[in-house]
């Protein structure tokens, strides 16, 4: 491996160019020398912005490219299956954004080419485990700070969305538990070490979207995870919040409990007024979590300047798309 490793980002949408301006300008080792979209504008963009760029119309254009070490995935969930499969086909390393896949037979296809192929990472994008926050609960339970573990509860809150771009999106994404909740079940699959699942249940409303139901989603889901060693995990995702985004997690153990991430303000400023303190919520997830991107792309450029391991592994993937899947059969049946 050369002292940088040489990346190919594919995807420049609002994501994308978040990852993209990272690894061009923000993380030590990388080198990011090409870049790929079926969009002209998104080219253009990235011609302007990320200093050398070779930019390619998709992934099989990009693939070619010289000396390329790496594919950076940020495309659509339908897509990631048969893109992770081409680059790992090609020799590359592959990091993926969340979700592995739509569906569970496809992380399956996905996990069988990489067994194949030892020597190649994959790692898949749930930054939320390089967020401070949550890493520092992690450390504690691992350390028996907390006893045992017994419940964990999670909520995820995107603010109201009057221009209505995930309705448009619903009918691609999977569903809310698999776009939205997927990084809290990955996330207390970590706390738990893997624990097996024995029930999943699950319920969900439209309260604000009725469009949702054309594709059979909500915009709050609810469901409750219980695993074969007794822990309880409660899981509320939802597109409706008024305050902000926001996201959230309450751990009790045997010893003591955290809260994680609640009421974390836009700006660390409080306006008194007539009797009335108010505090400016968070807008998206970028301001939550804008430094976990940043340490996730990190870690796996580290991964692969030192052969690895990553920091979370294709099996972890394809367990928590397996979990949000069936919550999302949960909320189908009732």
């Amino acid at each position: 491996m050369s002292a940088s490793v040489r990346i190919g980002i594919v995807g420049l949408g609002r994501l994308g160019r978040r990852h993209a301006e990272n690894l061009a300008l923000r993380v030590p080792g990388a080198s990011l020398v090409a870049a790929a979209s079926p969009i002209a504008e998104e080219r253009a963009w990235a011609e302007a912005t990320l200093p050398g760029i070779k930019t390619y119309p998709g992934l099989p254009e990009l693939l070619a490219h010289p000396g390329l070490d790496a594919v950076w995935l940020v495309t659509p969930t339908s897509l990631h299956a048969d893109q992770l499969i081409l680059a790992l086909e090609a020799g590359k390393h592959v990091f993926c954004e969340k979700p592995l896949a739509l569906e569970t037979a496809d992380c399956d296809r996905v996990v069988a080419v990489a067994a194949k192929r030892p020597n190649q990472l994959v790692m898949i994008g749930f930054m939320r485990r390089f967020d401070p926050a949550y890493a520092e609960a992690k450390r504690r339970i691992a350390e028996g700070e907390l006893g045992d573990v017994f419940s964990i509860s999670c909520r995820s809150e995107d603010p109201v969305d009057p221009d209505g771009f995930f309705v448009r999106f619903a009918p691609t994404s999977g569903g809310i538990f698999l776009d939205c909740c997927i990084h809290d079940i990955d996330l207390v699959r970590w706390m738990l070490d893997g624990a097996e699942v024995s029930s999943v249940n699950a319920a969900g409303s439209r309260v604000m979207y009725p469009a949702l139901g054309g594709c059979g989603d909500v915009d709050n889901g609810f469901a409750t995870v219980t695993f074969k060693g007794g822990q309880v995990a409660t899981f509320h995702v939802s597109r409706t919040s008024h305050r902000g985004y926001e996201a959230t997690m309450t751990i009790s153990g045997t010893r003591g409990g955290l809260d994680i991430g609640r009421s974390v303000p836009r700006r660390p400023v409080t306006l008194e007024v007539g009797g009335n303190r108010q505090i400016e919520g968070q807008v998206d997830f970028f301001e939550r979590f804008g430094d976990a991107f940043l340490h996730e792309a990190r870690a796996f450029v580290d991964a692969v300047r030192t052969g690895g391991p990553t920091p979370s592994s294709i099996t972890d993937a394809r367990e928590a798309t397996r979990l949000a899947c069936a919550m999302r059969e949960a909320l189908r049946v009732g």
